[in-house]
């Protein structure tokens, strides 16, 4: 296995030498990225000859380090890279942790969780620990212990010909979420941390700068999580034996009563059809949760909103909206080729029209759920 030890680094010269003194007892293999330092950080990294070094005069920020740095080894043929902090935040002791762990995932990114909950952690960082652990479990369905943490270990070779836009802190929160999107598996091992006094911290965050970044980072990757990749794995699973199995054992769970499968597909059929898309998986989920449905139902029937069913959708809708439109009604032809352009001109009739097939077939869909669940209880031998 050939792995190296990234140190991207900023005006932490007084923290540096001590860091590289300590990973060079575990790893001959240590890239250290200057991301424009304007101290003697290249004087004190060029004092340890054994050390590959990146370089670059303008400072852009960590996400821009770490992906010159993954470049750079991947060049090398690393096939991982372990990441670690030049402010001494990290401990070097627990590289064998990330190493064992590897032996035995070998296709993961390993995150050193850190203990958040000592007396030491600033209180900006416990909050920012919990608004990115949350927004992680939203994107990717997955719950990760330290999504912020800086110590991890990266799979090279997973991440190659992927695409990144952040360049800043908000990287470390895309990669991990991309790749999760791409399959690869997350795992965790313990690590140290230590926050120096805030007389003597070097901290290179602006909290009120570095947060709307990863505001606005998260927000876009809830709108590509809903509007496709979820959708995306839900299809992926449909077409496999086991994600069909589940979906039956779900339909059949004695847990939950006929009434409320019922309503669960027919909610979720309301929400697949209300005019709030690239949203309404997101928000027939949250609904789900609030109205205590069954959220493996809903995801399912919402998905009635898939791309060959959309151009049906949008006729139909546009169809029952004259209805509402009084001489005002505008016709439109069927078309496989209808979208949302099609009808922008008569927007009104749409938005109309759409409220009322998600309720007509909301309704038509979850009576004939319910009537068919009772009819196979009757009927055992149909199961």
């Amino acid at each position: 296995m050939q792995v190296c030890v990234i140190i991207p680094t900023y005006n932490n010269h007084l923290t540096l030498a001590g860091v590289i003194t300590d990973v060079a007892a575990y790893s001959n293999h240590i890239i250290v990225v200057n991301d424009g330092s304007t101290d003697d950080t290249e004087e004190i990294v060029k004092s340890f000859p054994q050390v590959q070094l990146i370089s670059y005069p303008q400072n852009v920020g960590k996400g821009w380090a770490l992906r010159q740095a993954f470049a750079y080894a991947m060049e090398k043929g690393y096939q991982y890279a372990l990441t670690i902090d030049s402010d001494g935040q990290h401990f070097a002791k627990d590289i064998p942790n990330f190493l064992n762990k590897l032996e035995d995932v070998r296709d993961a990114i390993i995150i050193g969780s850190r203990n958040m909950d000592q007396a030491a952690v600033p209180g900006k960082s416990s909050f920012g620990h919990k608004f990115s652990n949350f927004w992680f479990w939203v994107e990717t369905g997955i719950h990760c212990p330290d999504t912020q943490s800086g110590f991890r270990l990266y799979p090279l070779y997973l991440l190659e010909g992927m695409k990144f836009y952040a360049v800043k802190y908000e990287f470390e929160i895309e990669v991990i979420v991309r790749a999760v999107w791409r399959g690869v598996h997350m795992d965790s091992v313990p690590v140290t941390v230590y926050y120096a006094p805030k007389e003597t911290r070097v901290s290179h965050f602006r909290p009120f700068t570095d947060f709307s970044r990863v505001g606005v980072l998260n927000a876009f990757l809830v709108v590509i999580a809903f509007a496709w990749i979820k959708p995306r794995n839900f299809f992926r699973d449909l077409l496999k034996k086991k994600g069909r199995k589940k979906i039956l054992a779900t339909l059949y769970n004695p847990n939950d009563s006929d009434e409320t499968k019922a309503l669960s597909i027919g909610f979720g059929i309301f929400m697949g059809i209300v005019p709030i898309w690239g949203f309404q998986l997101a928000v027939a989920i949250f609904l789900s949760i609030i109205f205590k449905l069954n959220k493996a139902l809903v995801v399912f029937s919402a998905h009635i909103s898939i791309p060959p069913m959309i151009p049906v959708i949008l006729f139909l809708s546009y169809k029952a909206g004259e209805y509402w439109m009084g001489d005002r009604v505008a016709n439109i032809a069927f078309s496989s080729h209808i979208s949302f352009k099609s009808i922008g001109a008569h927007l009104e009739q749409y938005i109309y029209g759409s409220l009322t097939l998600a309720v007509v077939a909301s309704l038509s869909v979850g009576l004939m759920t319910y009537g068919l669940l009772k009819l196979l209880k009757k009927s055992p031998a149909a199961l």
